[in-house]
């Protein structure tokens, strides 16, 4: 089988200082991509994620620039794209994964829980895909991979919020992909599931050693190559 290569393309990958988006990131750059690493998290002893990660990828041999805004302000996703136009002159493939969790039951939820999570999850794929697709017109090619989750597709105790935004993110895939259906811009969205820094203590042991985020990576490598098409798609 012929490997996928991404030599002289440009992907942005968000929520990429850990677990799951890492490993995406990870791939692409050792399969030739330069790859923006955007994440606003902080290790307390080892400093930034996203510069850990980046570090990570140059002493492979790879391209790569760290990014630490937030995907949940347009000026955010604005500045996310600007970073790998500044540093690589283009945007071929976007992963939107950034994510966080504010559990709790539907009765219970707050106002700010339930903002927090949709403006993460659901408005920070629209802030960062915008941008990222207005460039990627401009080349007329584009690659992009959105974050569903098993969560809004049969529901999961005390994650309404969670489940709601997963589930808008399908929304917006069915319809830009419609827009976009001309510019050769596939859009496909994946519902991922791995033990991460974000879900710890959610599964028990036995499951999460059977989900590591690598587990994840394959599916996503393929729908950011030149061999996808548009279609949903969740991963095993």
């Amino acid at each position: 089988m012929e490997e996928i290569r991404f030599d002289n393309r440009v992907a942005i990958v968000t929520g990429a200082g850990e677990g799951i988006g890492k490993e995406y990131a990870m791939d692409l750059a050792r399969r030739g991509a330069m790859v923006v690493v955007n994440d606003i998290g902080t290790h307390q002893e080892k400093g930034k994620s996203a510069d850990l990660v980046v570090q990570s990828i140059k002493e492979l041999g790879g391209q790569a620039v760290a990014n630490y805004d937030s995907v949940a302000t347009m000026a955010g996703g604005r500045n996310i794209v600007d970073t790998a136009m500044d540093y690589f002159g283009k945007v071929d493939i976007l992963v939107c994964n950034a994510g966080i969790l504010r559990d709790r039951t539907f009765m219970k939820m707050t106002e700010q829980e339930w903002d927090d999570v949709i403006s993460v999850h659901l408005k920070g794929t629209f802030c960062v895909t915008q941008p990222a697709v207005k460039e990627m017109k401009e080349n007329g090619y584009g690659r992009i991979v959105f974050t569903a989750s098993t969560s809004g597709m049969y529901g999961n105790f005390g994650q309404s919020n969670y489940g709601a935004a997963k589930m808008g993110v399908i929304g917006i895939m069915n319809t830009l992909k419609l827009e976009t259906a001309r510019l050769n811009i596939k859009i496909n969205t994946v519902a991922p599931n791995a033990d991460t820094g974000m879900t710890k203590g959610v599964f028990p042991d036995e499951v999460a050693k059977r989900i590591k985020p690598e587990f994840n990576t394959p599916l996503v490598t393929y729908l950011c190559s030149e061999k996808t098409g548009n279609q949903a798609r969740s991963s095993p």
